[in-house]
């Protein structure tokens, strides 16, 4: 059953920049507002153009309302997502963790076989998580596009 409002994130580990360095996400999240959303993939149009940088535009502004982390998650690997974290100048701004496995994506149930991308990849949703638990889940409805999950629908 997907994730849904009320549920707790799952201790799972991400990887951020090396495969060595591992982020539990339930950890992360632990006595914080996080904002995390995915993405199908890095690099592609849709998640380079608009998606993550409406994340890193606002990150200033959303961290002046509470946020302490804002995270992008996506089934790549930890050296694909630094390298597109260092092209979309996110450093200090998001956090952009791998899901090499898509672990995270198949505990929250949001997993899409997109097989022009590689095969199992993570539907584009945004979340707010406080404590650990989900606050706020935007889905996309046809899991790809840009709408719903936008820096901008994000409600504080």
């Amino acid at each position: 059953m997907p994730v849904k409002v009320g549920d707790t994130v799952p201790s799972i580990d991400l990887f951020e920049n090396t495969p060595n360095t591992k982020v539990n996400i339930s950890e992360l999240c632990s006595g914080k507002t996080v904002i995390l959303f995915a993405v199908p993939g890095a690099f592609t149009p849709g998640c380079s153009k608009t998606h993550l940088p409406g994340y890193v535009n606002t990150a200033d502004d959303l961290k002046s309302k509470g946020v302490d982390e804002i995270v992008c998650v996506s089934v790549n690997d930890a050296f694909v997502m630094a390298a597109w974290a260092q092209d979309q100048k996110a450093e200090g701004k998001v956090r952009l963790l791998a899901d090499p496995n898509a672990e995270l994506t198949n505990a929250f149930d949001l997993a899409i076989n997109l097989p022009p991308l590689g095969g199992t990849r993570s539907k584009r949703y945004s979340m707010l998580i406080k404590d650990g638990k989900v606050e706020q889940l935007n889905v996309e409805p046809d899991n790809t596009g840009l709408s719903c999950s936008l820096a901008n629908k994000i409600v504080l």
